[in-house]
């Protein structure tokens, strides 16, 4: 923290920040519950996982990078450069005429949403004390809160009585505001050296996910999963995987130094924080498809279910500074993990067919609580292990973590969803069959479109639509459970890991 920086000017800064951090955030409820609409609208249901995976992908690979970038050019050039791809990248998504430009134009948007989070979260570790950054966190992610109180609402009266193209647009006016708010508010000053971005790592990174990705939600749809085109992708994946590790630990500058996984707390936080990607991004995906596909709710309604998480996440951040100052930060995440534990029990246990929709809500309520505890926790506690121009590089590889965790996460949820639906198309009783598709594309139908047709085939689709969102259920407890295990992992009391700056380097607010 600089102490030059006077309290009110700091506050200015978080405002601009808060804006900032709207972005991603309203971005992130908004879409996810217009996602049955578009599918309806630009059709292709296998494909809907990648208006997610792309965006994902992207993000992951891009994160690391705007970390290091952010340590060696300073945050607020970083951060405003990512803003404006983003909102680009929003537009173009707006203007998309089939799924798959959809989907290019949301991997642009993830390449500008990966300075958003890691550089707003590293300017308060910046800022603020130990004892201060909890509350400010919680400051940021109340913007998730509101996000969700709004985003939801304003997206489902978007979808029903205007376009889901509007979804994108409106973080145009959000977007110009948070620009000219960090122009004018946030000031730095940063010693800038000889550098050498990791090129090859990034795009070694790149295309390992990708590949990995595309041989997840691929295989078993579009090609059988034991056939050369599964084994060349997948493959393909590991071996570029193992490839980047070794190319990282040669690299002058990495992108994604090994040592942010050499120190226990530090690869205990960011397995803790994987974990938190997969959650997360498996109740983001198909929350909203199983309370419009299996309870037949509204995307309004939707959106508010899946809001329920993102009021539950800020706050319990907000007050997760009180629980590690007293508690310690490992006994803080071990709660938030245990509070996702029970959620997942309950979302296995009782969410089916004749659910309720009030017992979703109060479900997704809890399991956001806990990440709120967890992932607050974690973040703080190796920001306030680790120098100024070290700060930049772990928390761009603990929101990487989280990124990666959410790209893969979202390929193998698809995957359970698509083999469920795959195969009940493909297998119906004979009384159905000529009434139902028998490719995954045409599964729109089991979104919406299929309500005019007999209720055996609608209550079959439903069967299908709910056996596959269980499975994700399912998922949800068992990375629940690694969460904790991984939480457990921590040490009682870290030690901070540099007592002096290996290579020191000045930057700070003025």
């Amino acid at each position: 923290m600089n102490e030059s920086v006077t309290d009110q000017s700091r506050m200015l800064v978080l405002v601009a920040l808060m804006l900032t951090m709207a972005l991603a955030a309203m971005d992130s409820t908004i879409v996810a519950t217009a996602i049955p609409t578009i599918v309806r609208g630009l059709g292709g249901f296998a494909l809907f996982p990648w208006v997610f995976s792309i965006y994902l992908l992207t993000q992951a690979a891009m994160t690391p990078i705007y970390g290091k970038l952010a340590d060696l050019y300073g945050r607020k050039p970083v951060l405003m450069v990512g803003a404006v791809i983003f909102l680009l990248g929003s537009a173009l998504s707006g203007l998309a005429w089939t799924m798959l430009t959809l989907i290019i134009f949301r991997g642009l948007q993830g390449i500008g949403a990966a300075a958003i989070l890691p550089i707003t979260t590293t300017l308060v570790g910046d800022m603020f004390s130990v004892q201060e950054r909890a509350k400010m966190q919680g400051y940021l992610a109340s913007v998730w809160g509101l996000s969700a109180i709004i985003g939801p609402t304003l997206g489902g009266l978007l979808v029903q009585f205007a376009s889901w193209r509007w979804v994108f647009y409106i973080n145009l006016p959000i977007g110009i505001a948070a620009l000219i708010a960090l122009s004018v508010f946030l000031k730095e000053r940063v010693h800038r050296r000889q550098h050498r971005i990791d090129y090859l790592g990034s795009g070694l990174l790149l295309l390992a996910i990708g590949l990995l990705i595309t041989g997840l939600l691929e295989g078993g749809v579009d090609w059988p999963w034991f056939s050369p085109i599964s084994w060349l992708t997948i493959g393909g994946g590991v071996v570029l995987l193992v490839i980047f590790v070794w190319v990282e630990t040669i690299a002058k500058e990495p992108v994604l130094p090994t040592w942010v996984f050499g120190k226990r707390v530090l690869l205990a936080a960011n397995l803790g924080s994987l974990g938190i990607g997969i959650l997360t991004i498996g109740l983001s995906s198909y929350f909203p498809t199983y309370v419009q596909g299996v309870l037949h709710q509204t995307p309004l309604v939707a959106g508010l279910v899946l809001g329920a998480m993102s009021i539950g996440w800020p706050l319990a951040s907000a007050f997760s500074g009180r629980f590690y100052l007293k508690v310690g930060f490992r006994n803080t995440a071990l709660i938030g993990a245990s509070l996702a534990v029970l959620a997942g029990i309950g979302f296995s246990a009782f969410l089916g067919l004749h659910s309720s929709v009030l017992v979703a809500a109060l479900l997704s309520l809890m399991v956001g609580a806990g990440l709120g505890l967890g992932s607050t926790a974690l973040l703080v506690m190796i920001q306030s292990l680790v120098p100024w121009n070290r700060r930049g590089v772990v928390t761009g590889s603990n929101m990487f973590t989280r990124q990666l965790g959410s790209t893969l996460g979202v390929a193998v949820y698809g995957t359970l969803v698509n083999a469920a639906l795959t195969h009940a198309f493909r297998h119906p009783p004979a009384s159905i069959g000529s009434k139902l598709p028998h490719n995954l594309n045409a599964a729109s139908l089991a979104l919406g479109s299929i309500r005019n047709l007999p209720h055996q085939v609608v209550h079959y689709v439903d069967q299908a639509l709910a056996l596959g969102v269980h499975r994700v259920f399912v998922g949800v407890l068992v990375v629940a459970l690694v969460i904790f295990s991984a939480e457990w992992m921590l040490p009682r009391q870290p030690e901070p890991l540099w007592v002096e700056d290996p290579d020191p380097s000045t930057s700070g607010l003025s």
